[in-house]
């Protein structure tokens, strides 16, 4: 699905207006430490699965979801008044299956924020429903062709697209734990959803974690959404010199990156 490639203006320095402190960005570090201390979680390994079991417990109303092949996507749900009106906030959990690769970043840290949301929020008398997904087997098995990505990879996105294909909105959050952490829009990401992104960091003080600039397209899990027509941003600082290397490891990551992200997504989601 093709959008604008305008950029968005608003000044990077703005002084914040709104507080969302009750992210708990020492919390969120936790559970992405534990996640890397498990080891390599490439999609279906035992690993992975122990993981799935331990976010479906951290997860509000948490549930598994079947995908093809035996793995399975973790759901869970913050009620609100309009359970017709639907956000997803989601991450995949699983890593690229590579000898050594821990993903403290790429999986562990959008994992570990959407957890915290999750905890975070509380069902609303008015608003949407908060339904947020954990993806299984974003990452291309061993042995599939990198050019051939978006065929093989994907798996749980590609199932939990057709389950809420009348959603409103879907964020996802994936590279969001690097230390030295920069957000611009990426070029598939639904426009004025990323606008209403940027006032919402701009009021928490966050605006320079998104910058007023645009990168380039990237194949990941909102494009099975956004080829239904939902709404969809990626939140992924693709610049990450450790994307898919054994240096992205608990040394590449900061709690200060998942507050900024987390703070900023937390308004977000009261906004709409």
């Amino acid at each position: 699905m093709a959008v604008s490639a305008a950029a968005l203006a608003l000044t990077a320095g703005a002084e914040p207006t709104t507080s969302a402190a009750s992210f708990d960005e020492q919390r969120a570090f936790a559970l992405l430490r534990e996640q890397v201390e498990l080891g390599p979680r490439p999609a279906g390994s035992a690993a992975s699965r122990k993981l799935a079991r331990r976010l479906r417990a951290l997860l509000p109303n948490g549930r598994f979801q079947a995908v093809l092949g035996g793995l399975r996507n973790v759901i869970g749900v913050v009620p609100g008044r309009k359970p017709t009106r639907t956000i997803l906030v989601t991450a995949h959990y699983d890593t690229k299956d590579l000898p050594g690769f821990v993903g403290a970043n790429d999986g562990a840290s959008g994992t570990a924020v959407v957890v915290e949301l999750a905890r975070t929020l509380r069902p609303r008398q008015l608003g949407p429903t908060f339904v947020f997904v954990l993806f299984d087997g974003e990452e291309s098995p061993r042995g599939a062709p990198d050019t051939d990505f978006e065929r093989y990879g994907l798996r749980g996105s590609k199932v939990a697209a057709q389950t809420f294909k009348h959603a409103v909105a879907m964020i996802l959050l994936d590279f969001v734990g690097d230390r030295d952490l920069s957000i611009p829009r990426e070029a598939n990401s639904t426009l004025w959803l990323w606008a209403n992104l940027r006032e919402a960091a701009a009021r928490t003080g966050n605006a320079r974690t998104f910058p007023p600039r645009m990168s380039s397209a990237v194949l990941d899990d909102h494009i099975p959404f956004l080829r239904r027509g939902v709404p969809a941003i990626d939140l992924i600082d693709f610049d990450f010199p450790c994307w898919h290397k054994r240096c992205d490891n608990l040394s590449a990551v900061s709690p200060r990156s998942l507050d900024s992200v987390g703070e900023t997504v937390l308004e977000l989601l009261r906004s709409l």
